[in-house]
């Protein structure tokens, strides 16, 4: 059921209590966490921490812990599935799930005792009503050996034809309730799509209890840059949540013009602000930058060589000179940094690259460290994903959770450091793809495979990883071809998972258009297909998106996708 009142019938039931919280690994649920625990932190709540990357994980840390906890809090994990069918839990358990996947799953939304929702009541939710999904069991086989034995004959073969009628329509009536049933929900579960961001609706809770900090604030705001830095929101979605945060932000960081007061409050300054959509580039040079975002390098096709002069004419067109914008950007002539947001806006419009300011904030740790929300998102989940193993699972998920406390920088340019390898890797997959022509038409949709041994293939086998390259690659693929037809289409990517054991990842991606509402119906294809060809896939993954997939079943995987998506 959804909660109405979070601190009501959420936080002021579990602050006496044991909690264990399951975290998902993504940028968002690390900001709700951290909102949560500086809020549990506050009142002494105590609770233990596990991070889950899946279903599976999800399920071993419930059946681990389930004895010695009564609430369970899941963050941006367990909404969009039956959690009572696969947790299967005692009557007393409690689960509050703050996710932003949906749709939500209809027997979380009418379950009014084990299950609360923390989502926000105004998104989209479309919830069927709950007659048309259940229905009371009715007696079908109802007694009808109640007649007296005194009856005429003629009487009782009357009854009995009544009765048998009023059966047939009872029949007749539950069938096609039933097929009602299964269209309602087929319309209501065929697309997967985000909700407002779990670190939103965790400040929400704060700022309702007057417990909101700017700590709190600034982890709300690089929850949403995440989804919008994940391309899980529309714009219009983005541009509503940030007028939200900018309220926030102008009550938090308020400050007198006078002498006294014009040093940072206690050190820390959060500032809404209209900046460039260039990965990183305050920590990089301009030039890396550009070649490595993928908006620049999809509007200017940097991955041919006429893409790479395109590069130089725009550079020269903002009349900078090559040698301040291959070196970092910290050391660029102090005259030139002045203007150039306005430098590049007017020059970044002659080369059709329109959408190059973004509306965003930025945050101040005394008066050296400046970082946007975006470099934050970035470096996080570099820091999750991180391939070079250092001790067990968990350290990547503890080091990203660190690296959003403002005592950490030394772990975040750490992370820094790490999305820049990031951010180089996917551009030159997304450049070989393209010169290769490793994105083929499959009829409904586009589809490219990762073959064993290309660089940087390691990192492709982590879901986020893939998801940013898939992205840039079909933006990039939407500005090389001519085709038509071909822009209009989603994409499905494969990279190799573990080659021992032989399986692959696939992820699907919804087309790339102006007027896109992010809404993916490749989870509900993917099962389809598994079903009719009895793959041996793995839907492990919180994202439905996203399977794992025996290698030598992936060729009557893709033939049967293609026939239903046809």
């Amino acid at each position: 059921m959804f909660v109405s009142d979070c601190r009501r019938d959420f936080y002021d039931l579990i602050v006496t209590q044991r909690v264990l919280l399951l975290v998902a690994s993504d940028v968002d649920a690390l900001c709700a966490c951290k909102i949560l625990q500086a809020l549990f932190q506050c009142d002494h709540v105590q609770y233990t921490l596990v991070p889950v990357s899946g279903w599976q994980e999800l399920e071993t840390a419930f059946l681990e812990h389930k004895d010695q906890f009564k609430y369970f809090v899941l963050i941006n994990c367990g909404a969009n599935v039956d959690l009572l069918e696969i947790l299967q839990p005692e009557e007393d358990t409690v689960f509050f799930v703050c996710d932003s996947h949906r749709p939500i799953n209809v027997v979380n939304v009418y379950n009014d005792t084990q299950i609360k929702l923390l989502v926000k009541q105004d998104d989209d939710l479309d919830v069927p009503a709950y007659d048309d999904i259940f229905r009371d069991e009715e007696d079908e086989e109802e007694d009808s050996e109640n007649e007296s034995d005194g009856s005429e004959p003629l009487e009782k073969r009357r009854r009995f034809e009544e009765e048998v009628i009023e059966r047939t329509m009872r029949r007749r009536q539950r069938r096609e309730w039933e097929a009602r049933r299964r269209e309602i929900l087929f319309d209501y579960e065929q697309y997967e799509y985000h909700g407002t961001s779990s670190a939103m609706v965790m400040f929400d809770l704060a700022w309702i209890m007057s417990k909101d900090l700017n700590d709190m604030l600034w982890w709300a705001i690089v929850g949403l840059t995440d989804q919008w830095v994940q391309d899980k929101i529309t714009q219009m979605k983005y541009v509503t949540d940030i007028g939200v945060l900018q309220r926030h932000v102008s009550r938090h960081n308020h400050r007198n013009e006078d002498e006294e007061n014009s040093l940072s409050i206690d050190c820390m300054r959060i500032a809404f602000e209209y900046d460039l959509r260039l990965a990183l580039y305050q920590h990089w040079s301009l030039y890396e930058s550009l070649c490595n975002t993928s908006y620049t390098s999809a509007s200017l096709k940097l991955w041919s060589v006429q893409g790479q002069k395109r590069l130089q004419e725009f550079l020269a067109d903002m009349g900078l000179p090559l040698k301040q914008v291959k070196q970092k950007f910290n050391s660029m002539d102090i005259s030139l940094k002045e203007n150039l947001r306005e430098m590049i806006e007017e020059s970044a419009n002659k080369f059709g690259m329109k959408d190059l300011r973004v509306q965003t904030f930025s945050i101040h740790f005394g008066f050296k460290n400046k970082f946007s929300a975006s470099d934050i998102v970035y470096a996080t989940t570099s820091l999750m994903e991180n391939i070079e193993k250092e001790g067990p699972e968990t350290t990547n998920f503890i080091k990203a959770l660190d690296s959003l406390s403002r005592g950490n920088l030394d772990k975040l340019h750490q992370g820094l450091d790490l999305a820049k390898k990031q951010l180089r890797a996917i551009q030159q997959t997304v450049a070989s793809c393209i010169c290769t022509n490793l994105v083929i038409s499959q009829g409904p949709f586009l589809y490219c495979a990762l073959m064993e041994g290309t660089p940087d293939v390691k990192l492709f086998s982590k879901p986020v990883s893939l998801c940013l390259l898939s992205k840039y690659l079909l933006k990039s693929f939407v500005c090389s071809t001519k085709n038509k037809r071909c822009k209009l289409l989603p994409l499905v990517m494969a990279a190799p998972m573990d080659v021992e054991q032989g399986t692959v990842i696939m992820v699907g991606i919804p087309p790339e258009t102006e007027s896109s509402d992010k809404k993916n119906f490749f989870g509900r294809a993917f099962e389809k297909a598994a079903e009719s060809t009895n793959s041996r896939t793995l839907h492990n993954h919180f994202e439905m998106s996203i399977i794992e997939l025996k290698t030598e079943d992936r060729s009557k995987f893709l033939d049967a996708l293609i026939s239903l998506l046809s």
